[in-house]
């Protein structure tokens, strides 16, 4: 029985080398001989120079048993094509079946290089192409490379951009990769046009975009560049701006770019359907949550019956009840809020629904893209952390912060399931943006002359959210320097703490006889009370002297003394002179300082401590071009905690926007201020000193008590209380195109300063009240009293009207004004023309 079994299998084994045919058992598979026969090792390798021999072999999975089947010889040559390292691969059959796989390998790069290449600089282009220098040369990459730089350029405005590659071949198969750049014409924006706008005009809606006309100054901006995402933000931009207007029918349909060859550039059209502008209704609250009463939250609406819709109000009214909601012990409650239109009406009834949401819990707040920042600074913008109930308006408005700090270039927060139902993964993803500024500003003032500017400032320092500055300023009439540093989370509370080092020199010029020195340190504390309300505690101890020429201030009354030289009284031959008019004039004949400034000379340097704080009230659209909202700063200061003098400073600053007719904006402006005595007797430079700041048209320190010596220098004394009023209508020039910035404006301005409360005489070794000066008959003293000072402080009020003309240049906002004064004092200084500005670069 074992001898026929043996025979039968080796008479199988014979039939099969012979190739006879056998017939199969149901269900077997043959595979090729050649295939059964191969193993990974039995592959053998043809071209190969860098690429080891097992590395390809590693690209062939064998099969059960060690063995290579048809299927896993063809994945292994796809998977080698794929890698990009080979311009060919081919596999054949060698002597006895064996596999030979023949490769062609890409060769190296040795350099990748930019030619033609002006407006955009080869570190850029070279980070953003995936070809790089020592990698492996792919034409599929080079042709991905071509079209990324063509996409760049066409980013930046420049779509006649076209982009050559070439390659160079070296020994050793290498290759030198050059792309030849001929960037072309810069594609702008040539025009932008509104459709279907009816309540807005055109002017009035390219102030809500980003994007801008090409004009002359274009080439120092980049909001004339045609960007194709920067349109489509605009369309929202536009509906959220007739939203926040009542329209709560807005369309924005569409945003229609078209290329003019005649022109090179691109026509953008916005279309939009604006529907009815609606009023509120009512408002109403509601809750579906036991026990809770809807209507304690009436407070936290800022949606109020009668006033226009606005969209942004219902928003933030929602986001401030579920925050007030969380903070009760309902972490799950849901504010949604509901409209019912009356066409009719065209009002908007709003309900506020309170609602349980789904209690949804925090799992983990996944941070990426933040390469620079720490962690720690942007999770502290985050009022909820892992493990807290999900609360959908706590994260937008960390969201919120998170862009207002100016970090990073965009900031969305997503979320994504977590690992059960009731978990949520919030990701977080940002895009760094440098966050230091080397600048140099440069400026031209009537007051302070010709004026330049170097600063260093840092607002992410050492990715920690410290915000440094340090700043040296040189001008005509101004000089000095300042250091400043704020540390937004103090002790990891909401609290910013800052730190202020400060010296300055301001020279004496046309307007003031003297000069003054101050060196001074600032620490504050700043605090949000609401988004529209901000509060600053601060300290200030600051050193302060005068400076003057010693020829306005040698006079001696020591008759003994050898520079004997009377002030304030004439004397000649030992006998008073009456009348300034007589003579000799004394020391007066080369002029002389007033009798405070002398004062405050000898007195040396004078240290100031005082405590502070700023209440401030914005509700401004925008901070830098206001056209609607207001404005209210209130300061007080009391100086006497130490020092040299004492005194409590009391000032409010109030300007109110409001948007008129055809673009025209009104403006009306308020001012203030007080100035109390508290023990020691006040100084001159702690008066309030007046001038184009308060009414245009006068001089600066023009307005208010002066002194009247005809043979001094007559300087103002300021006052311990002022007030102003002006009114102002903003309007464009519709003749000129948008983004040239310019607007013109008229005005009318009341104020008045008076009650001086400094010094009027003095009494020294060197200088006395002598018999001879002449009792004032404009500040009135007891018969024969000599103040030693004789002044000027009527409670006249001071009127101007003027134009003004307002330009946003691209080298910082400058302002032109002329205005005439319709009313003044008698011994006023009136300056009709005045030019302010100032840029960075």
């Amino acid at each position: 029985m074992k001898f026929g079994l043996r025979l039968r299998g080796g008479l199988l084994a014979t039939l099969i080398m012979f190739g006879a045919p056998v017939v199969a058992p149901v269900g077997a598979v043959f595979v090729p001989s050649s295939a059964l026969a191969q193993t990974v090792q039995s592959i053998s390798v043809e071209g190969n120079r860098r690429v080891e021999v097992e590395t390809i072999r590693s690209y062939f999975k064998p099969g059960p048993g060690g063995r290579l089947d048809q299927g896993a010889i063809d994945d292994g040559l796809k998977a080698l094509i794929e890698t990009g390292l080979f311009q060919d691969v081919r596999i054949n059959r060698g002597a006895g079946g064996q596999i030979v796989v023949s490769v062609v390998e890409n060769p190296v790069i040795g350099r990748v290089a930019f030619e033609g290449n002006k407006k955009i600089k080869d570190e850029q282009l070279t980070t953003e192409v995936q070809s790089k220098a020592r990698g492996t040369f792919s034409r599929a990459m080079v042709q991905s490379d071509t079209l990324r730089i063509a996409e760049i350029y066409r980013r930046s405005g420049r779509y006649d951009v076209r982009v050559t590659p070439e390659i160079i071949e070296q020994p050793n198969n290498r290759v030198d990769l050059i792309f030849t750049v001929e960037e072309g014409a810069k594609t702008g924006v040539k025009s932008i046009e509104f459709v279907g706008n009816v309540a807005f005009s055109s002017y009035r809606l390219r102030d809500v975009i980003k994007t801008r006309e090409s004009n002359l100054l274009s080439f120092l901006g980049s909001g004339d560049i045609y960007d194709p995402d920067r349109v489509e933000a605009d369309r929202d931009l536009i509906r959220r701006f007739y939203l926040k207007n009542g329209y709560a029918d807005v369309q924005v349909v569409a945003a229609l770019t078209e290329y003019d060859p005649e022109k090179k550039g691109f026509n953008v059209t916005f279309k939009i359907e604006e529907g009815a502008q609606y009023r509120v209704g009512a408002v109403d609250f509601r809750s579906s949550i036991a026990n809770f009463d809807p209507t304690s939250l009436r407070g936290y609406s800022r949606v109020q019956a009668g006033s226009l819709y606005n969209v942004e109000s219902v928003e933030k009214s929602v986001e401030e009840m579920q925050i007030e909601a969380s903070r009760r012990g309902y972490a799950f409650a849901v504010v949604r809020p509901g409209g019912d239109r009356n066409f009719e009406a065209h009002t908007v009834s709003v309900v506020f629904n309170i609602d349980e949401g789904p209690r949804t819990y925090i799992e983990r707040i996944n941070l990426r893209g933040n390469t620079r920042t720490r962690d720690y600074v942007i999770r502290r913008e985050f009022d909820i952390s892992e493990g807290d109930a999900y609360n959908r308006a706590l994260v937008d408005r960390a969201e919120r912060r998170l862009k207002n700090l100016d970090y990073f270039k965009s900031v969305k927060i997503t979320t994504e399931p977590g690992s059960s139902s009731d978990r949520v993964v919030l990701n977080v993803d940002m895009e760094e943006k440098s966050t230091g500024d080397f600048s140099i500003s440069g400026g031209y003032s009537t007051t302070d002359g010709a004026l330049a500017e170097v600063s260093v400032s840092e607002r992410n320092l050492l990715g920690r959210g410290l915000f440094a500055k340090a700043a040296v300023t040189y001008g005509q009439y101004a000089r000095g320097y300042s250091l400043s540093f704020v540390e937004p989370y103090l002790l990891d509370y909401r609290v910013a703490l800052g730190l202020d080092l400060y010296q300055r020199q301001q020279l004496s010029n046309s307007y003031i006889s003297y000069g003054t020195k101050t060196l001074g340190f600032s620490p504050r504390l700043g605090f949000s009370l609401r988004e529209d309300l901000s509060l600053q505690l601060r300290y200030s101890i600051y050193q302060q002297e005068i400076t003057l020429p010693s020829y306005l201030a040698n006079c001696n009354n020591n008759i003994g003394a050898a520079d004997y030289n009377p002030s304030p009284a004439f004397i000649a031959n030992g006998n008073p002179i009456s009348a300034f008019n007589s003579s000799p004039l004394g020391c007066y004949s080369d002029g002389e300082a007033s009798l405070p400034v002398r004062r405050e000379l000898a007195n040396g340097k004078t240290l100031t401590s005082a405590l502070g704080y700023t209440l401030t009230y914005n509700t401004l659209d925008n901070n830098k071009n206001p056209s609607d909202g207001l404005l209210v700063d209130f300061r007080q200061d009391f100086a006497g905690v130490g020092g040299d003098v004492s005194y409590l400073k009391s000032v409010i600053d109030a300007k109110y926007y409001a948007p008129l007719v055809s673009d025209i904006v009104g403006l009306v402006r308020l001012q203030s201020g007080m100035l109390n005595k508290i023990g020691s007797d006040l100084r001159m430079l702690d008066h309030f000193q007046m001038g184009p700041n308060l009414v245009r048209g006068f001089a600066p320190n023009g307005i208010g008590p002066r002194d009247l010596n005809p043979f001094g220098t007559q300087d103002a004394l300021g006052g311990t209380k002022y007030w102003g009023a002006s009114l102002e209508l903003q309007m464009p020039f519709w003749f000129l195109p948008k983004e040239v910035g310019l607007k013109g404006a008229v005005y009318a301005d009341a104020g008045g300063l008076y009650d001086y409360k400094g010094p009027t005489s003095w009494t020294t070794t060197n200088e006395v009240n002598a018999p001879g000066c002449i009792p004032s008959t404009i500040n009135p003293s007891s018969t024969g009293t000599c103040t030693g000072l004789v002044y000027d402080d009527s409670k006249v009020i001071r009127s101007s009207v003027g134009v003004g003309l307002i330009w946003q240049s691209p080298f910082g906002p400058l302002r032109f004004d002329y205005a005439v004064p319709l009313s003044k004092g008698k011994y006023d200084r009136t300056q009709e023309f005045r030019f302010g500005g100032g840029t960075t670069f």
